[in-house]
């Protein structure tokens, strides 16, 4: 290094760090470290003023600065020193900040307020706050093209809601269409917004895959853009993410899996029929918001560069959001939801379980309080209305296993001592009575 050559840039970094034999002092290089490149450690992973800082553009920015001072070793000592900024910027955890929003050029909180400076978060969204930004009008336009009038709000409401670490509103969206409407364009727009605070993946992987629920930490939002409905059968998972205010356990490949927070909100886009929903439980509808598209003209011509000029209008649109949110607020997280989205929830929920038409059809059960049923009763009440309605019986498991997952729902308990012959007792439930006999006669 030549310290009288002041044009150098190398000259005008600080290596305090190296010592008189040419090593590196790991202490003193994380101390001078940190004071240029402000960030801390939380459950291995770093945090910078823009939220979470990835470990390979971190790699990069330390054999940046050692490869002038190192020849050999570098990458292992690049290891070495990452281990040592661990410790050296080791926190407990970063708060969850429900009052405010993290932008680029400061911090908006809830109240109106805004501060122009950052704060360390655990994410930034890709847009400054400017309350005279104006309306997005290509936003909006294409939102009436995309759905009813009657669903913008609900779609407000929720990407307002994607805007704070909260899973509050237990919900999901789902914007279902036949194909050709263009609603995919809505999660490239999303993206140029909310940037590194989402996450595109697929919802059937985050149910099944285990390392893929850990890559949801310190999102905001996961949009899977071409949702396979009929390949969710399982939603064990995706109901426990939706509402969590808790930990769950986080697994990542070839490390010890930690308890973390998810309060990454699910935002899908789907082709084809409401009946192709596999979950049977009120536990799973009751937490979906599904909004229907509109049938795209015949004559309509769609626009190569429709994203990128909306994409101009982000400003605006993070006011919309923002309106939405606070409306979503004032009414304790109660989303505005159409006549129309309620008639989707209820189609999907009637055609892909017949429990429910058997459950409120007449001549085959009762609800009430103070009856009795053994399980062989009901599911044998229940293949005879099969029979008698053309329909195709579910097992005995599915059946009463939806008895029992939403039998607060329905007023009923289950039991394992329900009356029979002899005086013996066998499992069923209480509050529910068959009206013909049990062996479906």
């Amino acid at each position: 290094m030549n310290s009288e050559n002041v044009d150098d840039p190398i000259t005008l970094r600080d290596y305090s760090w190296v010592t008189e034999d040419g090593k590196i002092d790991e202490v003193s290089f994380c101390k001078s470290f940190v004071a240029s490149n402000p960030i801390k450690c939380v459950n291995g992973i770093f945090y910078g003023m823009d939220g979470v800082v990835e470990i390979e553009n971190l790699r990069a920015d330390i054999y940046q600065l050692i490869c002038e001072v190192l020849t050999n070793g570098v990458a292992k000592k690049v290891d070495n020193l990452i281990e040592a900024l661990k410790l050296e910027t080791h926190t407990k955890e970063l708060p969850l900040e429900l009052d405010r929003i993290h932008v680029v050029n400061g911090v908006y909180y809830l109240n109106g307020n805004f501060e122009g400076e950052k704060q360390f978060c655990k994410n930034r969204l890709n847009v400054n706050y400017n309350p005279e930004a104006p309306k997005p009008e290509m936003w909006l336009k294409y939102l009436n093209d995309l759905v009813e009038e009657e669903d913008i709000p609900t779609i407000q409401e929720y990407l307002g809601y994607m805007l704070i670490p909260s899973n509050k509103g237990q919900k999901l969206m789902m914007i279902l269409g036949r194909g050709g409407e263009g609603k995919s364009r809505m999660g490239l727009i999303i993206k140029k917004i909310f940037s590194e605070a989402l996450n595109f993946s697929s919802i059937e992987k985050v149910e099944h895959n285990k390392f893929a629920r850990a890559d949801l930490e310190n999102k905001l939002v996961m949009i899977d853009d071409d949702m396979k409905m009929e390949a969710l059968k399982d939603t064990n998972y995706i109901k426990t993410i939706v509402t969590l205010e808790d930990e769950m356990d986080l697994e990542r490949k070839q490390k010890q899996s930690v308890q973390g927070k998810l309060f990454v909100r699910f935002l899908l886009f789907g082709n084809g029929s409401l009946s192709a929903l596999h979950d049977k439980s009120y536990g799973f509808y009751r937490r979906q918001l599904i909004i229907t598209t509109k049938k795209p003209p015949d004559d309509r011509v769609d626009d190569p560069y429709l994203v990128e000029k909306i994409v101009t209008e982000k400003e605006g649109i993070f006011l919309w959001m923002l309106e939405g949110l606070q409306r979503l607020l004032e009414n304790n997280y109660k989303f505005t939801i159409s006549d129309r989205a309620k008639g989707n929830l209820l189609e999907a929920m009637q055609s892909s379980n017949n429990v429910i038409p058997f459950l409120e059809s007449e001549g085959y059960i009762r609800l009430e309080k103070g009856t009795t049923a053994t399980s062989k009763a009901i599911y044998n009440v229940y293949c005879k209305w099969c029979e008698e309605n053309a329909e195709k019986p579910m097992s005995s498991k599915t059946v009463l296993g939806y008895l029992k997952q939403n039998s607060e729902e329905l007023g009923i308990e289950p039991s394992t001592n329900i009356p029979i012959d002899g005086g013996k007792k066998a499992r069923g439930f209480k509050g529910i009575f068959t009206k013909i006999r049990a062996d479906g006669t």
